[in-house]
């Protein structure tokens, strides 16, 4: 099924009341020895004899995926062998935080991974400490950054995202006689990466982010109005400390002016373009539009923008949110969009829709000629952008969670208060917004499929029409 953009309607529309959650839900003790026994798993099928996680300040997720917790400013590595043995390399500041890993580990003190000119009391060279860890000549060893290097011009297991000073370690420790290959896949690969799937504990974890980004955006919505600053805005998103996912946008007029992507003191005015992002660990929230309350406050030149913009996009994410299901094939879903919103006409590049998790985007199986379906457990932002010169961007990113039936027995029984939220949402969903979702489609965001086109206009929003 698609929809036309003549069944869109820009008309009054109740705002979503459903709240968000106000307390984080931890992941406990028996999916993190899931998190190990899959990793695991996977190891013993490329035949590995251990496998090095790479983690920093940014990339952390498959590190924490199995430890619990992320490096706050330092570099660090779990060094996990196929027996579960595991040993934990950590800076100088990071050395205490091996105490508190969700899973058995062994510190191996690494000064090689602290900042810049603190102490190095050590006495081995890093390839010396990687033999610590219980690295010897010989081994097959993967490494485990964040990304797929999925170009057939390379091989795809010799390209490493980690520091050369590490991969060269490793290379020294294992010796001519060991084999080293990049082992990012078992963790995100888009149809096998241990990470992909997710039970009712991790949905009711990642739950918590996603419904306070969009609580707080929605926050800030009904806060915009001439005359405030972008910092002003953006102090509508903090939340309770929470670590942000990715760079908070809130950008009036020409965005990122002197490279200055971070909120800045500019004052927004009638006829801007307008756009705000918030991501926390489980979801992310971003709305585009333009400031002004009709078409008549627009630029003469971009009048239009309901009908050529605005309209199109909230169609295609209807289809989107819509014919998202179990078994859906990513390409199907990719020739979907571009049914309904060409790309050479639109301008979109990216793929439309990803998974998500502790990260903003993991990896994707929605992309031209992917065979790999859509599974129970899977955690997905609707994320189409589209990009027509001359006009203001449109955009209403949310995320929902795929389960099947008995993932959501599972999930109704052991978290009431989450199921209690996800249905509310897919009411307004249906009934308000006249989005048809399937039954293993549960909206974890508080906004889903909420879109304001003309941002000071807060009492009209785009829905279907019955």
């Amino acid at each position: 099924m698609t929809i036309s953009r003549k069944t869109i309607e820009y008309t009054k529309v109740p705002e979503p009341t459903t709240p968000a959650a106000n307390e984080p839900i931890d992941l406990n003790d028996e999916t993190l020895d899931q998190h190990k026994q899959k990793i695991l798993t996977r190891m013993q099928e490329k035949q590995l004899d251990v496998i090095v996680v790479y983690a920093d300040r940014e990339h952390g997720v498959n590190f924490g995926y199995l430890t619990g917790f992320e490096p706050r400013f330092e570099e660090a590595a779990l060094v996990l062998h196929k027996d579960g043995k595991a040993y934990m390399m950590l800076g100088n500041e990071s050395l205490r935080m091996q105490q508190y890993s969700r899973i058995k580990v062994e510190a191996v003190h690494t000064p090689y991974f602290s900042l810049p000119n603190q102490p190095m009391e050590n006495s081995k060279t890093l390839a010396g400490l990687m033999e610590d860890a219980g690295i010897k000549q010989g081994m097959k060893v993967g490494i485990a950054g964040w990304k797929l290097f999925t170009s057939a011009l390379e091989d795809n297991e010799q390209i490493y995202d980690v520091p050369y000073f590490i991969v060269t370690a490793v290379k020294e420790a294992v010796g001519e006689q060991g084999l080293l290959l990049n082992a990012t896949s078992i963790f995100i690969h888009p149809g096998d990466g241990a990470r992909v799937i997710m039970n009712a504990n991790e949905i009711a974890h990642y739950e918590f982010g996603a419904s306070l980004a969009s609580d707080r955006m929605l926050r800030l919505l009904n806060k915009l109005q001439t005359g405030m600053t972008e910092m002003e805005l953006a102090g509508e998103l903090a939340a309770w400390g929470q670590q942000t996912n990715v760079q908070t946008i809130v950008a009036t007029g020409d965005r990122f002016t002197n490279a200055v992507v971070a909120p800045r003191a500019k004052k927004v005015s009638i006829g801007d373009k307008f756009s705000a992002t918030l991501g926390f660990r489980g979801g992310l929230s971003s709305r585009s539009g333009y400031a002004v309350t009709s078409q008549e406050d627009l630029p003469e030149e971009v009048r239009d923008y309901l009908e050529a913009v605005a309209k199109p996009y909230y169609a295609a994410s209807v289809a989107w949110y819509e014919n998202i299901a179990i078994g859906l094939r990513g390409n199907e879903m990719y020739e979907l969009i571009e049914e309904v919103i060409p790309k050479a006409e639109y301008g979109w590049k990216l793929n439309p829709g990803h998974l998500t998790a502790g990260e903003e985007w993991m990896s994707s199986p929605i992309y031209s000629g992917s065979e790999i379906p859509v599974e129970s457990g899977m955690l997905f932002q609707m994320d189409i952008i589209p990009s027509i010169p001359g006009y203001g961007g449109a955009s209403a990113e949310d995320g929902v969670a795929i389960a099947d039936e008995k993932l959501r027995d599972e999930l109704a029984a052991l978290y009431p208060d989450v199921w209690e939220r996800i249905q509310a949402r897919r009411d307004y969903m249906i009934n308000t917004l006249g989005i048809n979702l399937k039954p293993e489609v549960l909206p974890l965001s508080t906004i889903n499929g909420y879109m304001r086109p003309y941002l000071l206009n807060k009492q009209y929003a785009f829905k279907v029409k019955s």
